[in-house]
């Protein structure tokens, strides 16, 4: 038998013992943890658990350790289901074994957990960077806990299924250090270009990557994009950095040379014209304040060649909905490899086709032509035109 309570998350002490005994009981997700709500049904005398999304969690499907027998379906199989019930008085269902499904479409997708963007500390880095492998993801697992984490789970496992920054993370580590094995010389910087640069930005069914909903995401939620390792491999360009670099951010900021000479070991003067945060040699390119004016904003990049030379590059642009987007030069020659050249991004806001304190995104693409060997080294655009009104600094707000 089935046995639901409408608007029930399944808190524990919060069902009826009498309505769940021998019974799968239906929850809904929120204000609790997951496995917390099966603990609730168990400890009430519930034999199952079915485990429906909210609208915010869609449909994503999360595996966990459940203590009774338990599946997830997604919101609108959830909306199905609670019709079924109110529709009968005699509902009843049954949970099989698992199986695994394999080329789940469309795949990947953002989970409804993962961070979003933009980034509130410093706007001009687009955040997050990438995205990786992180929900359902088997792992070895401590013996100091049980598998739910929680103090009830008396279970010891070796391995569990985990989600979260926790998974996707260990993923981009393995793969930055797979890339300083076959390139000693690259720096930190230059392995997280080719990571970025190389990323996807659709789903195995050729259609722009999704969010938990199958509404389309934004750079806000996957970054540049979901990893690729062996395109990362030979990613043709590379965005590095180097302490001068950082040294012109840090003064951008507002950082004093005493400030900077804790990390950067000793004083280091400021030059007499920094430059912008935003010209930050990195592999996204962010402007969060374009005058609503059509006053133009440029800033500059520098690559390097890692690839074969001679070597010629065209960019093409996808620009943000109401903003204009020129690079000179559009197309870069290399000589030899380890060339490095220098671009300059100028953005323009189009009077009446945007709104005003709204992020729009676009995207920048060098290649180096067709053929298999083709590079395509891709940054996100990411654009938010300021409004009319300034603050008391002088900068445009929204």
């Amino acid at each position: 038998m089935l046995c639901y309570h409408c608007r029930q998350v399944c808190i524990e002490g919060s069902l009826d013992k009498k309505k769940v005994r021998g019974k799968i009981v239906v929850c809904m997700r929120g204000k609790n943890a997951r496995v917390e709500k099966g603990e609730a049904v168990h400890r009430a005398g519930g034999v199952g658990l079915v485990l429906a999304n909210d609208e915010a969690t869609g449909n994503e499907m999360i595996a966990d350790a459940h203590v009774l027998p338990a599946t997830h379906i997604t919101y609108s199989d959830g909306v199905a289901l609670l019709a079924y019930l109110n529709s009968t008085r005699s509902a009843s269902g049954y949970i099989t074994l698992p199986n695994t499904a394999l080329e789940t479409k469309p795949a990947p997708f953002m989970a409804a957990f993962s961070s979003q963007g933009p980034n509130t500390v410093t706007p001009q880095i687009l955040k997050p960077d990438i995205t990786a492998p992180g929900v359902s993801i088997l792992a070895a697992f401590t013996g100091l806990a049980g598998p739910t984490g929680l103090t009830f789970d008396s279970r010891r496992v070796l391995f569990n299924s985990e989600s979260g920054t926790s998974m996707s993370c260990p993923h981009v580590a393995g793969i930055a250090g797979l890339l300083k094995a076959l390139h000693p010389d690259w720096s930190p910087a230059a392995i997280k270009s080719a990571i970025m640069t190389t990323a996807r930005v659709q789903d195995n069914t050729r259609r722009p990557m999704s969010n938990s909903s199958f509404l389309r995401a934004t750079p806000f939620a996957y970054g540049a994009g979901h990893v690729q390792p062996n395109r990362a491999a030979d990613p043709g360009l590379v965005y590095d950095t180097n302490a001068t670099d950082y040294l012109h951010f840090l003064c951008a900021l507002g950082y004093n040379s005493t400030v900077i000479g804790t990390f950067m070991g000793g004083p280091r003067a400021c030059p007499a014209t920094p430059r912008r945060p935003e010209d930050l040699n990195y592999p996204s390119v962010t402007v969060p304040h374009l005058p609503a004016s059509g006053e133009p904003r440029t800033v500059t990049r520098r690559v390097r060649n890692v690839g074969a030379a001679p070597a010629a590059y065209d960019v093409r642009v996808r620009a943000p909905r109401g903003v204009s987007v020129t690079v000179r030069p559009s197309r870069l020659e290399f000589a030899a490899a380890g060339e490095e050249k220098e671009f300059a991004v100028t953005f323009r806001a189009r009077a009446g086709r945007f709104a005003p304190g709204e992020y729009v995104f676009g995207q920048m693409v060098w290649s180096d032509g067709a053929g298999r060997r083709r590079h395509r080294v891709r940054s996100p655009v990411v654009v938010r035109v300021a409004g009319r009104r300034t603050g008391k600094t002088g900068v445009p707000v929204a």
